[in-house]
């Protein structure tokens, strides 16, 4: 070999050894700090208010599929349930109480309603729900039994009803590990009183009861208590002055961090009432109002309101604001609760029902549409 291939092969050879000695190149690491805050996401819903044409479709529903049961609701809520799924926790507004077993159901306007709805509102992925209403005495204290039972058998929480005396008391709920308590209220009882040494069966709205309720689960070491409140005027979208009077003073003690109402049958306004969200009314999720001329179309509108919870490391808890999504119970195809933005964006959705969806979103936004997400 020439002395000049030999020099190149050694200027090759020392590239080569340079190129092997080079130091491995870093991967680039991700600085991005872990988010510290705990993030709670809530869903919550009108009222469940069962009337008889529910009842007879539910049963229609399981005679088609050849169910055990003699009542099938879940088709009523498909349309929603991934929606309430979605959320970490998703609680609705049972109205109407559970029949005892072995006595007849009834509608309007002493309730008893099949167990089966609770199935129903299980399946569809709600966690808990509350239970202080107008109507939480119809059946009886049998009926109150008969509706906590059901709901716990199908695994779902409640409040604003009571087996014994400890039932009705605060309780702390933990959810990604920040204990909650909810609470439940109602203006009365139908016209009924509950019988004397039983007025624990349930609770009636008195701001200074609430306060102390409020106050107890402060103790308890509630970081957050959600209070739900069954009042207003019926067929109402606007917030009498006991409703906006009582928020203003359960919001002003600093023990409520969030209200949710029902009972008008129709949406009403969500505002800020000393840094604290109150929803006045959340419609009629599930129902067969307008019945007749007296009730309404807007009986026929609900939201499902969420709104996120945030905890800073500090311990600091705060609401975001919160969002609806409008909802309609399109009672021509079987009561089923219609996501209102959702039908009216798919093609298939026929000429008619669009229709009703559009004037329903229209009777909505008129309320609620600075909170409407599109």
């Amino acid at each position: 070999m020439s002395r000049s291939r030999l020099f190149v092969v050694a200027v090759l050879a020392l590239a080569l050894t340079a190129c092997s000695e080079q130091p491995p190149v870093a991967k680039p690491t991700n600085t991005t700090a872990p988010d510290p805050n705990t993030y709670i996401s809530f869903a919550f819903t009108g009222d469940v208010l069962t009337h008889t044409p529910l009842i007879e479709q539910a049963q229609r529903t399981a005679i088609a599929k050849g169910s055990t049961a003699e009542y099938d609701f879940t088709p009523m809520f498909e349309d929603v349930k991934q929606f309430v799924q979605s959320a970490d926790l998703a609680m609705c507004h049972l109205e109407t109480p559970i029949a005892p077993d072995g006595e007849e159901l009834s509608a309007f306007p002493f309730f008893g309603v099949p167990k089966e709805v609770v199935t129903a509102i299980a399946n569809a992925g709600f966690d808990r729900c509350s239970t202080a209403s107008n109507h939480t005495y119809d059946r009886g204290l049998d009926g109150i039994d008969a509706t906590v039972n059901a709901l716990l058998e199908n695994g779902v929480d409640q409040s604003g009803m009571a087996r014994t005396p400890d039932e009705i008391e605060p309780r702390i709920v933990e959810v990604k590990g920040v204990r909650l308590c909810f609470l439940s209220y109602t203006f009365s009882y139908n016209g009924l009183k509950l019988p004397e040494g039983q007025e624990w069966r349930s609770a009636v709205i008195n701001p200074d009861r609430i306060l102390r309720d409020a106050e107890r689960a402060r103790q308890l070491g509630s970081e957050a208590t959600i209070v739900s409140m069954h009042w207003g005027n019926e067929k109402e979208s606007q917030a009498n002055s006991m409703q906006t009077g009582i928020a203003e003073t359960l919001t002003a003690s600093g023990l409520i961090d969030l209200i949710v109402g029902h009972h008008a049958h129709v949406v009403q306004p969500i505002e800020q009432v000393n840094g604290v969200w109150v929803m006045y009314g959340l419609g009629n999720v599930l129902s067969n109002l307008p019945t007749d001329e007296r009730w309404p179309a807007n009986s026929q509108d609900a939201a499902i309101a969420t709104i996120k919870l945030t905890k800073r490391p500090s311990g600091k808890i705060s609401f975001d604001r919160p969002q609806v999504m409008p909802t309609w119970v399109d009672k021509r195809n079987g009561w089923v609760i219609r996501d209102v933005l959702a039908m009216l964006s798919d093609p298939k959705t026929d000429y008619g029902t669009a229709r009703e969806l559009e004037l329903s979103l229209g009777r909505t936004t008129r309320v609620l549409g600075d909170f409407i997400t599109r």
